[in-house]
């Protein structure tokens, strides 16, 4: 059974970056799929990564991540030029408030996924 948790933005907003990469390997350790409201820092990327590489055993294999950007979805193809005034000032405003949060962040661990694809309106994982 393929198991996935549900991280909002909310549960780890205020949490140090070393307590927010424990929360994401506790999860991804027991072999569930995290998809996480917002998105890492880069800093926090890296950090994932190098202490990824650092518990590799024969029981974690490591993990497979990737980031959904709203402009990677069909809504951001439009050219800037396109877009009305007052949808530009709500874009605008709802960034400022909401920051990353449109953002999906797709962490799983490495032996149940092998690869994720990226498409404008879909997610293929591909599994073990």
């Amino acid at each position: 059974m393929l198991s996935f948790q549900y991280l909002p933005h909310r549960e780890y907003s205020g949490l140090t970056t070393d307590e927010k990469l424990k929360k994401v390997f506790r999860i991804v350790k027991k072999d569930k799929i995290v998809l996480m409201q917002g998105r890492l820092k880069p800093h926090e990327e890296a950090q994932l990564i190098e202490r990824t590489m650092g518990q590799i055993t024969k029981n974690f294999s490591g993990i497979s991540f990737c980031t959904i950007l709203p402009e990677q979805t069909g809504k951001g193809k439009k050219n800037k030029d396109e877009k009305k005034v007052p949808m530009m000032l709500k874009s605008a405003f709802y960034n400022a408030f909401l920051r990353n949060r449109d953002t999906l962040t797709i962490i799983g661990p490495a032996n149940l996924v092998k690869e994720i694809r990226k498409n404008p309106n879909r997610i293929d994982l591909m599994m073990d």
